[in-house]
């Protein structure tokens, strides 16, 4: 669903916490404040520990990691001369910097996605390649990596941000989808920034993100403002701004969320411990999934329930601490009896009569999208101002994809379910009673 399940312990323990202590906004020098900058910088250590940062990083926090990819696009100093390189299958987070590039007179490069997305790393660098600064220091020049597709579970070889490194580009890595359930060391890929968020991470609490960046990329980047907490003096009237003394917080607009930063560094902590554990784990849930859900077949045509269109592992982890080739989801399709194409929008209707959540549609990945679902021609002819409807229409049916999402707190029980109800879809009697059910809270206005 785009958000971990929080754990009960840490709830519990962030809500005892909360009623033993009083914290103020970290803008003074008061006894509460005083105490919540402590927790702060606490927070800011462990995330530096968590993503083995070497000396020369520092800690952004953001609302999310949108909104710490948005830090960069916003101040990045692009030029007529410069590039900005992506790959076709990310969030639209990363494609959204393409409009500050372009307002900047800056070309946009794609790299474009396989039909199980993701890249290939040959074309990859061959864009990179043919788009590299001429001069590093005069021409900045941004490639923006996906670490891990929330849609179709493409996991990037990450040498291809050393690469581009190599070639003088800055490097800008999503990884909200990768950490969650991957360790990643910016020792070993020391990518000039990275954008995370917590909540996909352990759930608890939302509203925090960061970026976490080199102190030489940050002192590039040009704020196109500046705001409460970002600056020491301010000349009114006038234009005289001095920027405030630490590097952090001339990127926090405001007030940082100081009531759940000793959150997350419980919830670091927490996922520091499992996190040598989950690639065996998910890879045994996610082999269980695949495996069980190819082999439904419906019981009046013996054809297949579904189709899988996420990338599966050619391998399945064997032991602690082996790193997995894909992350650990399944996007696909739910088909009729006769292979015709089943509404997501009454898979979804369907699975909740079941209590459980999927997420449906192109989530936020529109590139990815097109790619699994084959349609790069079609996204190729949008026209201004085009609208999902009318791009739904043209097609003849719904966009999207059914997404099932393994993390943390899933058990085996939780897959067993998943199959369950996607057996019961290839059953015609009550595939007819959940499709009455379907109609008929469409017609009767009801949320479905």
């Amino acid at each position: 669903m785009g958000g971990a399940l929080y754990p009960a312990r840490l709830v519990k323990a962030h809500a005892d916490f909360l009623y033993r202590n009083i914290l103020g906004n970290t803008h003074s020098i008061s006894n509460s404040s005083t105490l919540s900058q402590k927790y702060a910088d606490e927070a800011r250590a462990e995330v530096l520990r968590f993503l083995d940062a070497p000396k020369g990083y520092v800690v952004i926090f953001t609302a999310n990691t949108t909104g710490a990819l948005k830090l960069v696009g916003e101040s990045y100093p692009f030029t007529t001369d410069s590039s900005y390189v992506l790959c076709a299958d990310s969030h639209n987070s990363v494609h959204g910097i393409r409009e500050y590039a372009r307002a900047k007179g800056a070309s946009v490069q794609y790299i474009p996605s396989t039909p199980t997305g993701g890249l290939d790393s040959s074309t990859g660098q061959d864009i990179l390649l043919r788009h590299k600064p001429s001069s590093p220091m005069l021409v900045p020049s941004l490639f923006a990596l996906t670490g891990l597709s929330n849609i179709s579970n493409s996991k990037a070889m990450l040498s291809i941000a050393d690469y581009a490194g190599s070639l003088g580009y800055h490097t800008l890595l999503d990884a909200a989808a990768l950490v969650p359930t991957s360790p990643f060391s910016l020792t070993e890929h020391p990518v000039d920034a990275i954008a995370i968020s917590f909540y996909k991470m352990f759930g608890f609490p939302t509203g925090v993100g960061a970026l976490v960046a080199k102190e030489s990329f940050l002192a590039q980047l040009k704020r196109p403002w500046f705001a409460g907490g970002t600056i020491d003096v301010v000349q009114v009237p006038g234009t005289i701004v001095t920027k405030a003394h630490e590097l952090y917080e001339q990127f926090e607009d405001g007030t940082i969320n100081y009531l759940s930063l000793r959150a997350v560094t419980d919830g670091l902590r927490l996922l520091s411990v499992y996190l040598p554990l989950l690639p065996l784990r998910l890879s045994c849930l996610l082999q269980y999934l695949v495996s069980s859900l190819s082999a439904l077949r419906h019981d009046t045509t013996n054809t297949p329930v579904l189709r899988i269109l996420s990338r599966i592992p050619s391998r399945q982890v064997k032991i602690i601490d082996e790193q997995s080739e894909t992350g650990a989801m399944l996007s696909i399709l739910f088909l009729g009896p006769e292979g015709e194409l089943l509404p997501n929008s009454f898979i979804e209707f369907s699975a909740s009569r079941r209590h459980i959540s999927l997420r449906t549609g192109c989530v936020c990945n529109p590139g990815g999208a097109a790619a699994l679902l084959g349609i790069e021609k079609d996204m190729a002819s949008l026209y201004p101002g085009a609208t999902l409807d009318e791009f739904e229409k043209r097609l003849g049916r719904e966009l999207g994809v059914v997404r099932i999402s393994l993390g943390l707190a899933n058990n085996f029980q939780d897959a067993w379910q998943v199959v369950q109800f996607a057996k019961a879809i290839g059953e015609k009697k009550t595939r007819q009673m959940l499709w009455d059910e379907w109609i008929g809270s469409q017609s009767t206005g009801k949320a479905c």
